[in-house]
C-alpha cells in the first residue's frame, strides 16, 4: 500500500480522523493558501476560502473515493471556493466578476499583505486582465510550477488545452507588460 493511500484510509477512519487532518493541515495550507490568494488577491479572503475549503475537505474526505491524487483534489475544492467567493461578493455588490476583478487588484497596494513592487503589482494588473480560466492556468504554471499533467487532473481537461491556455495568457501578459 503506498503513503497516500495509507494517509488518505487515516483521514477517513474516526479514530485517526483529527490527527491526519492536522498532518493534512500542515503539509498543505500554505501551498493552497498561495494558490487561492493568486485567485481572489486579498489576504482576508483568501483566509476564508482557505478555512472554507479545509472545512469541505474534513466534512467530505469520507466520499473522497482516490480517483484522482489527493492533492489535486485539494486544488479542485480551493479553486471552487475560490470562485465561488468571488462570485457571491460580485453580486453582494452587484457588480460583474470582472469588475470585482479590477477592484481588487487596484486595492491591492492598499493590503498590508501585499509585499510586491512596481513590478509585481504591473504582473498582476496583467494577469487580471486575462479571462478566468487562462488566469487559473498561468498562476499554476508561471507561480505553483505545477506540471500539465497534474493541472490536467486538477482542471479535468486535457494537457494540450491547458498548453495552449497558457501559452496564449504569457502571450498577453508579455503585450500588457511591453506596452504604454
Amino acid at each position: 500500500m503506498n503513503k497516500e493511500l495509507e494517509f488518505i484510509l487515516r483521514l477517513q477512519d474516526s479514530k485517526s480522523k483529527d490527527e491526519a487532518f492536522k498532518e493534512l493541515l500542515q503539509l498543505y495550507k500554505e501551498r493552497l493558501y498561495w494558490h487561492i490568494r493568486k485567485i481572489v488577491i486579498n489576504h482576508d479572503d483568501a483566509d476564508d476560502v482557505l478555512q472554507n475549503t479545509f472545512i469541505k475537505v474534513y466534512r467530505g474526505i469520507d466520499k473522497f473515493k482516490g480517483e484522482s491524487k489527493l492533492f489535486s483534489w485539494l486544488y479542485r475544492i480551493a479553486t471552487n471556493e475560490s470562485y465561488t467567493h468571488l462570485r457571491k461578493n460580485a453580486n453582494r455588490l452587484q457588480i460583474t466578476d470582472e469588475e470585482h476583478q479590477n477592484k481588487a487588484i487596484n486595492n491591492l497596494t492598499a493590503d498590508v499583505y501585499f509585499e510586491g513592487d512596481a513590478i509585481q503589482l504591473k504582473l498582476q494588473k496583467a494577469i487580471a486582465t486575462l479571462p478566468q480560466k487562462q488566469q487559473l492556468v498561468f498562476n499554476m504554471r508561471y507561480f505553483d510550477d505545477l506540471k500539465y499533467k497534474d493541472m490536467a487532473e486538477i482542471l479535468e481537461t486535457s494537457e494540450g488545452a491547458l498548453k495552449a491556455s497558457y501559452h496564449i495568457a504569457a502571450k498577453k501578459i508579455e503585450a500588457f507588460l511591453t506596452s504604454d
